[in-house]
Protein backbone atom coordinates (compact mmCIF):
# COMPACT_ATOMS: atom_id res chain seq x y z
CA UNK A 1 0.00 0.00 0.00
CA UNK A 2 2.82 2.40 0.82
CA UNK A 3 4.55 1.57 -2.15
CA UNK A 4 1.21 2.64 -5.06
CA UNK A 5 0.59 5.35 -2.41
CA UNK A 6 3.84 6.77 -3.22
CA UNK A 7 3.16 6.08 -6.81
CA UNK A 8 -0.21 7.92 -7.51
CA UNK A 9 1.65 10.96 -5.49
CA UNK A 10 4.37 11.16 -8.15
CA UNK A 11 1.48 10.57 -11.09
CA UNK A 12 -0.27 13.89 -9.78
CA UNK A 13 2.97 16.18 -9.10
CA UNK A 14 3.74 15.34 -13.36
CA UNK A 15 0.20 15.49 -13.98
CA UNK A 16 0.80 19.12 -12.44
CA UNK A 17 3.71 20.12 -14.00
CA UNK A 18 2.78 19.31 -17.11
CA UNK A 19 -0.34 22.27 -17.00
CA UNK A 20 1.01 24.69 -14.71
CA UNK A 21 3.79 26.18 -13.28
CA UNK A 22 4.77 25.48 -9.73
CA UNK A 23 5.63 29.17 -8.57
CA UNK A 24 2.69 30.27 -10.12
CA UNK A 25 0.71 27.79 -7.99
CA UNK A 26 2.79 28.48 -4.98
CA UNK A 27 1.73 32.20 -5.24
CA UNK A 28 0.80 34.01 -1.49
CA UNK A 29 -2.49 35.78 -2.57
CA UNK A 30 -1.65 37.98 0.73
CA UNK A 31 1.78 38.74 -0.05
CA UNK A 32 1.96 40.45 -3.52
CA UNK A 33 4.97 41.98 -5.03
CA UNK A 34 3.17 44.88 -6.65
CA UNK A 35 1.03 46.86 -5.81
CA UNK A 36 -0.53 50.36 -6.71
CA UNK A 37 1.29 53.19 -4.82
CA UNK A 38 -1.95 54.76 -3.70
CA UNK A 39 -2.41 51.40 -1.56
CA UNK A 40 0.92 52.78 0.36
CA UNK A 41 0.71 56.55 0.26
CA UNK A 42 -2.85 56.92 2.72
CA UNK A 43 -0.98 54.74 5.23
CA UNK A 44 1.89 57.14 5.08
CA UNK A 45 0.32 60.29 4.74
CA UNK A 46 -1.55 59.38 8.01
CA UNK A 47 1.77 58.14 9.87
CA UNK A 48 3.98 61.52 9.00
CA UNK A 49 1.01 63.82 9.27
CA UNK A 50 0.19 62.63 13.01
CA UNK A 51 0.78 64.26 16.23
CA UNK A 52 3.45 63.72 17.95
CA UNK A 53 2.59 63.08 21.56
CA UNK A 54 3.95 64.88 23.92
CA UNK A 55 7.64 64.54 24.12
CA UNK A 56 8.35 67.71 22.46
CA UNK A 57 6.33 69.52 24.82
CA UNK A 58 8.19 68.49 28.21
CA UNK A 59 11.13 69.46 26.16
CA UNK A 60 9.78 72.68 24.81
CA UNK A 61 8.28 73.43 28.39
CA UNK A 62 4.61 73.68 28.03
CA UNK A 63 4.05 70.60 30.12
CA UNK A 64 5.53 68.76 33.61
CA UNK A 65 5.40 65.86 34.87
CA UNK A 66 4.20 65.49 38.88
CA UNK A 67 3.82 61.43 39.09
CA UNK A 68 7.59 60.67 38.56
CA UNK A 69 10.92 62.42 36.85
CA UNK A 70 10.41 62.96 33.20
CA UNK A 71 13.84 62.74 31.40
CA UNK A 72 12.66 65.07 28.48
CA UNK A 73 11.70 68.01 31.41
CA UNK A 74 14.90 67.68 33.21
CA UNK A 75 16.72 67.00 29.50
CA UNK A 76 18.16 63.97 30.95
CA UNK A 77 17.92 61.83 27.85
CA UNK A 78 19.97 59.63 25.79
CA UNK A 79 19.21 57.31 22.92
CA UNK A 80 17.01 57.91 20.52
CA UNK A 81 15.46 55.21 17.56
CA UNK A 82 15.65 55.20 14.23
CA UNK A 83 12.27 54.08 13.89
CA UNK A 84 11.80 56.83 10.37
CA UNK A 85 13.95 53.96 8.76
CA UNK A 86 10.80 51.74 9.28
CA UNK A 87 8.50 54.44 7.87
CA UNK A 88 11.17 55.08 5.02
CA UNK A 89 10.98 51.64 3.76
CA UNK A 90 7.00 51.95 2.99
CA UNK A 91 8.25 55.35 0.98
CA UNK A 92 10.79 53.59 -0.83
CA UNK A 93 8.91 50.93 -2.10
CA UNK A 94 5.81 53.52 -2.89
CA UNK A 95 9.07 55.22 -5.35
CA UNK A 96 9.88 51.55 -6.40
CA UNK A 97 5.74 51.59 -7.64
CA UNK A 98 5.78 54.75 -8.98
CA UNK A 99 8.20 54.40 -11.03
CA UNK A 100 6.70 51.10 -12.13
CA UNK A 101 3.83 52.78 -13.21
CA UNK A 102 5.37 56.40 -14.49
CA UNK A 103 3.53 58.06 -11.87
CA UNK A 104 5.30 61.75 -11.45
CA UNK A 105 2.74 61.97 -9.02
CA UNK A 106 3.61 59.32 -6.93
CA UNK A 107 7.17 59.56 -7.25
CA UNK A 108 7.16 63.77 -6.06
CA UNK A 109 5.42 62.50 -3.38
CA UNK A 110 7.40 60.00 -2.38
CA UNK A 111 10.94 62.19 -2.81
CA UNK A 112 8.96 64.59 -0.11
CA UNK A 113 8.38 62.43 2.53
CA UNK A 114 12.08 61.05 2.09
CA UNK A 115 13.24 64.63 2.50
CA UNK A 116 10.72 64.88 5.73
CA UNK A 117 11.73 62.00 7.30
CA UNK A 118 15.80 62.53 7.06
CA UNK A 119 15.15 66.48 7.98
CA UNK A 120 14.20 64.95 11.21
CA UNK A 121 17.06 62.11 11.88
CA UNK A 122 19.65 64.66 11.11
CA UNK A 123 18.04 66.93 13.12
CA UNK A 124 18.28 64.34 15.46
CA UNK A 125 21.31 63.19 15.43
CA UNK A 126 23.66 64.96 13.14
CA UNK A 127 25.23 62.39 10.51
CA UNK A 128 22.99 59.18 9.62
CA UNK A 129 22.81 56.74 6.60
CA UNK A 130 21.51 58.57 3.89
CA UNK A 131 22.72 57.75 0.52
CA UNK A 132 23.20 53.75 1.07
CA UNK A 133 20.04 53.74 3.24
CA UNK A 134 17.35 51.19 2.55
CA UNK A 135 19.19 49.61 -0.16
CA UNK A 136 19.15 45.98 1.79
CA UNK A 137 16.69 44.52 0.17
CA UNK A 138 18.11 44.67 -3.18
CA UNK A 139 21.94 46.00 -3.36
CA UNK A 140 22.32 43.81 0.12
CA UNK A 141 23.91 46.73 0.99
CA UNK A 142 23.28 46.28 5.16
CA UNK A 143 25.77 48.29 7.20
CA UNK A 144 25.59 51.78 5.11
CA UNK A 145 27.61 54.35 5.77
CA UNK A 146 26.96 57.72 7.39
CA UNK A 147 26.71 60.92 5.32
CA UNK A 148 27.77 64.10 6.39
CA UNK A 149 25.27 66.33 7.98
CA UNK A 150 26.30 68.55 5.20
CA UNK A 151 25.49 66.35 2.55
CA UNK A 152 21.84 65.17 3.80
CA UNK A 153 20.36 68.49 3.76
CA UNK A 154 21.82 68.76 0.13
CA UNK A 155 20.54 65.69 -1.06
CA UNK A 156 16.65 66.41 0.44
CA UNK A 157 17.05 70.31 -1.08
CA UNK A 158 17.80 68.61 -4.22
CA UNK A 159 15.03 65.66 -3.89
CA UNK A 160 12.46 68.48 -2.92
CA UNK A 161 13.54 70.32 -5.93
CA UNK A 162 13.40 67.34 -8.43
CA UNK A 163 10.17 66.74 -6.35
CA UNK A 164 8.68 70.57 -7.65
CA UNK A 165 9.76 69.64 -10.75
CA UNK A 166 7.57 67.05 -11.13
CA UNK A 167 4.67 68.58 -10.10
CA UNK A 168 4.63 71.18 -12.68
CA UNK A 169 1.79 71.32 -14.88
CA UNK A 170 1.03 67.70 -13.41
CA UNK A 171 -2.35 67.05 -14.12
CA UNK A 172 -2.54 63.78 -12.42
CA UNK A 173 -5.09 62.98 -9.74
CA UNK A 174 -3.14 61.40 -6.85
CA UNK A 175 -5.76 58.67 -5.36
CA UNK A 176 -5.50 57.72 -1.54
CA UNK A 177 -4.27 61.18 -0.82
CA UNK A 178 -6.42 62.19 2.61
CA UNK A 179 -4.35 65.34 2.65
CA UNK A 180 -5.34 67.21 -0.81
CA UNK A 181 -8.25 64.92 -1.79
CA UNK A 182 -5.07 64.46 -4.98
CA UNK A 183 -4.57 67.95 -5.73
CA UNK A 184 -1.48 67.87 -7.42
CA UNK A 185 -1.42 72.21 -7.06
CA UNK A 186 -1.28 72.01 -3.46
CA UNK A 187 1.52 69.14 -2.64
CA UNK A 188 3.43 71.17 -5.04
CA UNK A 189 2.72 74.57 -2.83
CA UNK A 190 3.77 72.12 0.77
CA UNK A 191 7.12 70.99 -1.07
CA UNK A 192 8.11 74.52 -1.91
CA UNK A 193 7.07 75.53 1.55
CA UNK A 194 9.07 72.88 2.77
CA UNK A 195 12.02 73.61 1.13
CA UNK A 196 12.18 77.08 2.46
CA UNK A 197 11.37 75.45 5.96
CA UNK A 198 14.77 74.09 5.62
CA UNK A 199 16.66 76.72 4.02
CA UNK A 200 15.82 78.63 7.19
CA UNK A 201 16.72 75.75 9.56
CA UNK A 202 19.96 76.78 7.59
CA UNK A 203 20.20 79.74 8.89
CA UNK A 204 23.53 79.71 10.57
CA UNK A 205 24.86 78.67 7.44
CA UNK A 206 23.87 81.55 5.17
CA UNK A 207 27.68 81.98 4.06
CA UNK A 208 28.55 78.79 3.13
CA UNK A 209 28.72 79.05 -0.72
CA UNK A 210 28.25 75.17 -1.00
CA UNK A 211 24.25 76.00 -0.03
CA UNK A 212 23.55 78.61 -1.16
CA UNK A 213 20.78 79.33 1.17
CA UNK A 214 19.87 83.04 0.53
CA UNK A 215 19.70 83.21 -3.17
CA UNK A 216 17.63 79.94 -3.06
CA UNK A 217 15.25 81.02 -0.27
CA UNK A 218 14.66 84.26 -2.44
CA UNK A 219 14.57 82.34 -5.78
CA UNK A 220 12.26 80.14 -4.27
CA UNK A 221 9.77 82.85 -2.58
CA UNK A 222 9.55 84.87 -5.69
CA UNK A 223 9.83 82.22 -8.41
CA UNK A 224 7.20 79.16 -7.22
CA UNK A 225 3.65 78.37 -5.73
CA UNK A 226 3.88 78.55 -1.42
CA UNK A 227 0.93 78.15 0.59
CA UNK A 228 -0.96 81.46 0.38
CA UNK A 229 -4.08 80.85 2.84
CA UNK A 230 -5.14 78.25 5.59
CA UNK A 231 -6.70 76.30 2.69
CA UNK A 232 -3.66 75.19 1.63
CA UNK A 233 -2.49 73.95 5.14
CA UNK A 234 -0.60 70.40 4.94
CA UNK A 235 -2.95 69.16 7.68
CA UNK A 236 -4.35 65.81 8.23
CA UNK A 237 -8.26 65.75 9.83
CA UNK A 238 -9.26 63.31 11.71
CA UNK A 239 -13.07 61.44 11.96
CA UNK A 240 -14.46 59.27 14.25
CA UNK A 241 -13.84 56.49 12.67
CA UNK A 242 -11.53 53.63 14.62
CA UNK A 243 -7.70 54.22 13.48
CA UNK A 244 -8.99 57.73 11.81
CA UNK A 245 -9.75 59.30 15.58
CA UNK A 246 -7.05 62.57 16.66
CA UNK A 247 -4.20 61.31 17.81
CA UNK A 248 -4.44 61.99 21.15
CA UNK A 249 -7.92 60.56 21.62
CA UNK A 250 -8.16 58.87 25.30
CA UNK A 251 -4.76 58.53 25.61
CA UNK A 252 -3.61 57.65 29.09
CA UNK A 253 -0.82 59.91 29.25
CA UNK A 254 -2.86 63.00 30.30
CA UNK A 255 -3.94 60.86 33.41
CA UNK A 256 -3.18 62.37 36.72
CA UNK A 257 0.33 63.28 36.51
CA UNK A 258 0.50 65.41 33.47
CA UNK A 259 -0.03 69.14 34.06
CA UNK A 260 1.12 72.82 32.57
CA UNK A 261 4.45 74.30 32.68
CA UNK A 262 3.99 77.36 34.82
CA UNK A 263 6.84 79.48 32.28
CA UNK A 264 4.59 78.79 29.48
CA UNK A 265 1.05 79.64 30.87
CA UNK A 266 3.04 82.78 32.40
CA UNK A 267 4.21 83.62 28.27
CA UNK A 268 0.50 83.60 27.54
CA UNK A 269 -0.64 85.49 30.49
CA UNK A 270 1.83 87.85 29.82
CA UNK A 271 0.45 88.40 26.82
CA UNK A 272 -2.90 88.73 26.84
CA UNK A 273 -2.76 85.57 24.27
CA UNK A 274 -6.18 83.85 24.20
CA UNK A 275 -5.00 80.62 23.41
CA UNK A 276 -4.38 80.03 27.15
CA UNK A 277 -8.10 78.99 26.93
CA UNK A 278 -8.06 76.43 24.34
CA UNK A 279 -4.68 74.63 25.59
CA UNK A 280 -5.45 74.77 29.03
CA UNK A 281 -7.87 73.95 31.92
CA UNK A 282 -8.50 75.70 35.25
CA UNK A 283 -6.94 75.23 37.99
CA UNK A 284 -9.15 73.13 40.51
CA UNK A 285 -9.58 75.87 43.02
CA UNK A 286 -10.08 78.66 40.24
CA UNK A 287 -12.76 76.52 38.59
CA UNK A 288 -14.66 75.93 42.69
CA UNK A 289 -14.04 79.76 43.32
CA UNK A 290 -16.22 80.56 39.89
CA UNK A 291 -13.75 82.45 38.26
CA UNK A 292 -14.44 82.66 34.62
CA UNK A 293 -13.23 80.44 31.72
CA UNK A 294 -11.80 83.70 30.42
CA UNK A 295 -9.91 84.64 33.07
CA UNK A 296 -6.22 84.73 32.81
CA UNK A 297 -6.04 84.60 36.73
CA UNK A 298 -8.60 80.94 36.23
CA UNK A 299 -4.42 79.20 34.91
CA UNK A 300 -1.21 78.24 37.03
CA UNK A 301 1.30 76.16 35.91
CA UNK A 302 3.57 73.96 38.13
CA UNK A 303 7.71 74.79 38.15
CA UNK A 304 9.49 72.85 35.75
CA UNK A 305 12.67 72.77 37.31
CA UNK A 306 11.26 71.90 40.75
CA UNK A 307 11.44 67.86 42.06
CA UNK A 308 8.63 66.41 40.86
CA UNK A 309 7.18 65.27 44.22
CA UNK A 310 7.12 69.19 45.01
CA UNK A 311 4.76 70.26 42.09
CA UNK A 312 2.51 67.00 42.61
CA UNK A 313 1.87 68.61 46.37
CA UNK A 314 0.90 72.32 44.56
CA UNK A 315 -0.85 69.97 41.75
CA UNK A 316 -2.97 68.00 44.88
CA UNK A 317 -3.98 71.28 46.28
CA UNK A 318 -5.68 72.17 43.03
CA UNK A 319 -3.10 74.90 42.02
CA UNK A 320 -2.13 73.96 38.34
CA UNK A 321 -3.81 73.54 35.21
CA UNK A 322 -4.12 70.28 32.97
CA UNK A 323 -3.95 70.47 29.49
CA UNK A 324 -7.92 70.89 28.03
CA UNK A 325 -9.96 67.94 28.10
CA UNK A 326 -10.61 68.65 24.50
CA UNK A 327 -7.30 66.93 23.19
CA UNK A 328 -8.43 63.65 25.02
CA UNK A 329 -12.31 63.66 24.83
CA UNK A 330 -12.90 64.84 21.43
CA UNK A 331 -12.54 62.40 18.98
CA UNK A 332 -12.05 65.42 15.61
CA UNK A 333 -10.92 68.18 17.48
CA UNK A 334 -8.23 70.56 15.69
CA UNK A 335 -6.16 68.91 12.18
CA UNK A 336 -2.61 68.13 12.69
CA UNK A 337 -0.36 70.33 10.47
CA UNK A 338 2.86 68.93 9.47
CA UNK A 339 3.70 72.49 8.03
CA UNK A 340 0.94 75.36 8.25
CA UNK A 341 0.43 79.01 6.45
CA UNK A 342 0.71 80.08 10.01
CA UNK A 343 4.39 78.78 10.48
CA UNK A 344 5.19 79.66 6.88
CA UNK A 345 4.62 83.09 7.44
CA UNK A 346 6.47 82.72 10.35
CA UNK A 347 9.82 81.49 8.05
CA UNK A 348 8.91 84.96 5.60
CA UNK A 349 8.95 87.13 8.76
CA UNK A 350 12.22 85.84 9.70
CA UNK A 351 13.92 85.54 6.29
CA UNK A 352 12.80 89.40 5.98
CA UNK A 353 14.45 89.96 8.92
CA UNK A 354 17.50 88.92 7.90
CA UNK A 355 17.32 90.60 4.34
CA UNK A 356 16.96 86.99 2.04
CA UNK A 357 13.74 88.28 0.75
CA UNK A 358 12.36 91.59 -0.27
CA UNK A 359 9.57 92.09 2.31
CA UNK A 360 7.81 92.96 4.95
CA UNK A 361 8.54 91.14 8.68
CA UNK A 362 6.18 92.84 10.03
CA UNK A 363 3.36 91.95 7.64
CA UNK A 364 4.35 88.44 7.71
CA UNK A 365 4.44 88.72 11.39
CA UNK A 366 0.63 90.02 11.58
CA UNK A 367 -0.41 86.69 9.16
CA UNK A 368 1.23 84.51 10.97
CA UNK A 369 -0.53 85.23 13.68
CA UNK A 370 -3.89 85.82 12.38
CA UNK A 371 -3.45 82.75 10.67
CA UNK A 372 -3.64 80.71 13.54
CA UNK A 373 -5.79 82.61 15.40
CA UNK A 374 -8.31 82.22 12.25
CA UNK A 375 -7.27 78.38 12.55
CA UNK A 376 -8.38 78.28 16.02
CA UNK A 377 -11.61 79.65 15.25
CA UNK A 378 -12.69 76.98 12.69
CA UNK A 379 -11.62 74.09 14.74
CA UNK A 380 -11.94 74.75 18.40
CA UNK A 381 -15.29 74.13 18.93
CA UNK A 382 -16.86 76.32 22.13
CA UNK A 383 -13.84 78.46 21.85
CA UNK A 384 -14.30 80.39 18.79
CA UNK A 385 -15.54 83.48 20.36
CA UNK A 386 -11.38 83.90 21.64
CA UNK A 387 -9.97 83.77 18.71
CA UNK A 388 -12.08 85.99 16.25
CA UNK A 389 -10.50 88.58 13.65
CA UNK A 390 -11.35 90.99 15.84
CA UNK A 391 -9.49 89.87 19.13
CA UNK A 392 -6.52 89.08 16.42
CA UNK A 393 -6.00 92.18 15.98
CA UNK A 394 -6.51 93.63 19.58
CA UNK A 395 -3.60 91.06 20.81
CA UNK A 396 -1.55 92.28 18.07
CA UNK A 397 -1.72 95.49 19.87
CA UNK A 398 -0.54 93.93 22.82
CA UNK A 399 2.49 95.67 24.47
CA UNK A 400 4.77 92.27 24.22
CA UNK A 401 3.14 91.59 21.36
CA UNK A 402 3.53 94.52 19.34
CA UNK A 403 5.79 94.05 16.53
CA UNK A 404 6.55 97.83 16.52
CA UNK A 405 7.55 98.18 19.90
CA UNK A 406 10.39 95.83 19.33
CA UNK A 407 13.24 98.25 18.28
CA UNK A 408 16.08 96.07 17.55
CA UNK A 409 16.32 93.16 15.10
CA UNK A 410 17.01 90.66 18.03
CA UNK A 411 13.59 91.88 19.62
CA UNK A 412 12.07 91.21 16.38
CA UNK A 413 13.37 87.74 16.02
CA UNK A 414 12.56 87.43 19.56
CA UNK A 415 8.87 88.40 18.98
CA UNK A 416 8.58 85.96 16.41
CA UNK A 417 10.05 83.26 17.39
CA UNK A 418 7.85 83.42 20.85
CA UNK A 419 4.91 83.79 18.88
CA UNK A 420 5.39 80.54 16.45
CA UNK A 421 6.32 78.94 19.59
CA UNK A 422 2.51 79.37 20.84
CA UNK A 423 1.47 78.11 17.82
CA UNK A 424 3.32 74.88 18.41
CA UNK A 425 1.24 73.52 21.21
CA UNK A 426 0.42 69.88 19.92
CA UNK A 427 1.56 70.82 16.88
CA UNK A 428 4.13 70.37 14.37
CA UNK A 429 6.64 67.78 16.72
CA UNK A 430 9.67 69.30 17.58
CA UNK A 431 10.22 72.08 15.12
CA UNK A 432 9.52 74.38 18.77
CA UNK A 433 12.31 72.70 20.31
CA UNK A 434 14.91 73.03 17.01
CA UNK A 435 13.79 76.53 16.49
CA UNK A 436 15.14 77.30 20.01
CA UNK A 437 18.45 75.49 19.72
CA UNK A 438 19.36 77.59 16.55
CA UNK A 439 17.96 81.12 17.52
CA UNK A 440 18.01 80.81 21.71
CA UNK A 441 14.31 82.27 21.67
CA UNK A 442 12.31 81.39 23.41
CA UNK A 443 14.79 80.98 26.69
CA UNK A 444 13.67 77.77 28.00
CA UNK A 445 14.30 76.99 32.00
CA UNK A 446 16.88 74.44 33.20
CA UNK A 447 19.35 73.75 36.05
CA UNK A 448 22.77 74.57 35.89
CA UNK A 449 24.75 72.42 34.34
CA UNK A 450 21.49 71.30 32.56
CA UNK A 451 21.46 73.26 29.19
CA UNK A 452 18.92 72.27 26.48
CA UNK A 453 20.34 69.46 24.67
CA UNK A 454 21.57 69.77 21.21
CA UNK A 455 21.27 65.68 19.96
CA UNK A 456 20.56 62.52 21.29
CA UNK A 457 22.74 59.46 21.39
CA UNK A 458 22.67 56.48 18.38
CA UNK A 459 20.53 53.84 18.99
CA UNK A 460 22.28 50.86 20.71
CA UNK A 461 21.46 48.48 17.21
CA UNK A 462 23.19 50.60 15.70
CA UNK A 463 26.44 50.13 17.93
CA UNK A 464 26.00 46.19 17.59
CA UNK A 465 25.14 45.86 14.03
CA UNK A 466 26.35 48.97 11.72
CA UNK A 467 29.71 49.25 14.59
CA UNK A 468 32.43 50.71 11.89
CA UNK A 469 29.87 53.18 10.22
CA UNK A 470 28.61 54.47 13.68
CA UNK A 471 32.10 55.02 15.31
CA UNK A 472 32.98 56.69 11.93
CA UNK A 473 30.68 58.87 12.27
CA UNK A 474 30.51 59.84 15.95
CA UNK A 475 34.67 60.14 15.18
CA UNK A 476 34.34 62.73 12.30
CA UNK A 477 31.86 65.07 13.99
CA UNK A 478 33.03 65.48 17.69
CA UNK A 479 35.78 62.92 18.24
CA UNK A 480 35.66 58.98 18.98
CA UNK A 481 33.81 58.73 21.96
CA UNK A 482 32.28 61.84 21.97
CA UNK A 483 27.94 60.49 21.02
CA UNK A 484 26.68 62.43 23.60
CA UNK A 485 23.44 64.64 24.03
CA UNK A 486 24.83 68.41 24.01
CA UNK A 487 27.97 67.52 21.55
CA UNK A 488 27.08 70.69 18.66
CA UNK A 489 26.10 68.97 15.51
CA UNK A 490 26.96 70.84 12.01
CA UNK A 491 23.39 72.88 11.57
CA UNK A 492 24.30 74.60 14.85
CA UNK A 493 27.85 75.90 14.64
Amino acid sequence: MKTLGKFFIVVAIVSLGACSDLTEINKNPNNVSETHPQLLLTQIEHQAFSVDGTGPLYASRMLIQTDGENTGQYYRWDQASFNDYDDLRDVTKMMEEAERIESNAYKALAKFFRAYYFYNLTLTFGDIPYSEALQGEKDEVYQPKYDSQKEVFKGILKELDEANTLLMDNGEIIAGDIIYGGDTSKWQKLVNSFRLKILITLSKKENDSDLNVKSTFASIYNNQPILESNADNGQLEFIDQDGSRYSEFNASSYGSGMYIDSTFIQRLQDRKDPRLFIYTSQTKNAKEAGLAEGDFMAYEGGNPLAPYAEVNDKAAQGDVSKVNLRYTTNPTTEPHNLLSYSELEFILAEASLRNWIASDAKTHYENAVKANFEFYNTYAKGYENYVTSTEADIYLNENLVAFDNATTNDDKLRRIIMQKYFTSFLQTGWRMYFDQLRTGYPDFAHNPGATPPTRWIYPQDEYLQNTENVSQAISDQFGAGNDKIREIPWWLQ
